[in-house]
């Protein structure tokens, strides 16, 4: 029935969280797992993986742990075929992971542009890919992006962030008017600051801090938990009518 809580239910679905093992990768696995879906989290440090694996143990669901640096294209199709061996499937990808490297436009290095773009840009369109060739043969799948309200807006210091999330909500628009007549859904989500250990430095700021938050309308900045029901949203049934979009978590941020 349209509007049902069942619309949301993932029970029997293999979702893959990129860059889960803390921060809001983390919070998104442990968020789809208690929505029903088997986990398969991945990242740098397997102690960490292991961690987030035992927590979604702990409330009931089920998940693994699979090694990997999205920005080593071999490492990416060893990871997958490790997900695809142990599930089955890849029913939702989260393409979570990613860096920041604060420096204005004159300040960029080429060896920050290119960690920043090869992890936030180039990383999840090869992971994209290598879970997308399954996903195409299956003739289902839910992709989601993590974008950012930098994909939108500009920032002083943001330089290759907003790059690499600029181009990863036009990489998702591709993906998804190429995708959708195979079956596969293409989305973004765009959180705006969240106090995660990747902007430690920013919100051990008070100056900043109060900057920020006085452009938020809301009152107050996005947390990990704001962002799970957009997620499972996106990978659910009750949005498989939509493709290409970017769902801005942002208390308001980008509408003043």
């Amino acid at each position: 029935m349209p509007g049902s809580p069942r619309q949301f239910d993932l029970t029997g679905r293999v979702a893959l969280v990129t860059g889960a093992g803390r921060g809001l990768g983390r919070t998104l696995a442990i968020g789809l797992a208690e929505a029903g879906a088997d986990v398969a989290v991945t990242g740098r440090s397997l102690d960490a993986l292991r961690a987030v694996v035992k927590e979604i143990e702990d409330v009931g669901g089920t998940a693994s742990a699979h090694t990997a640096d999205i920005t080593q294209p071999a490492a990416i199709g060893s990871m997958v075929d490790d997900v695809l061996g142990q599930h089955g499937s890849i029913d939702i990808l989260v393409n979570n992971a990613g860096i920041k490297i604060p420096q204005s436009v004159l300040d960029v290095t080429v060896e920050a542009w290119d960690d920043v773009l090869g992890t936030n840009l180039r990383g999840p369109a090869l992971v994209a890919q290598a879970v997308g060739r399954h996903m195409i043969e299956r003739g289902t799948g839910k992709v989601i992006n993590v974008a950012s309200t930098y994909a939108v807006v500009g920032a002083v210091g943001r330089a290759s962030y907003a790059a690499s999330k600029g181009g990863l909500m036009q990489l998702t628009r591709v993906m998804a008017v190429e995708w959708a007549p195979l079956g596969v859904n293409v989305n973004a989500v765009g959180p705006t600051a969240i106090e995660t250990p990747m902007n430690e430095a920013l919100f051990a700021d008070p100056e900043w801090r109060q900057r920020a938050l006085d452009k938020i309308p809301a009152g107050r900045f996005c947390e990990p938990d704001d962002v799970v029901g957009a997620v499972i949203f996106l990978a659910s049934p009750a949005s498989d009518m939509i493709h290409g979009q970017l769902i801005l978590i942002d208390g308001g941020l980008t509408i003043v």
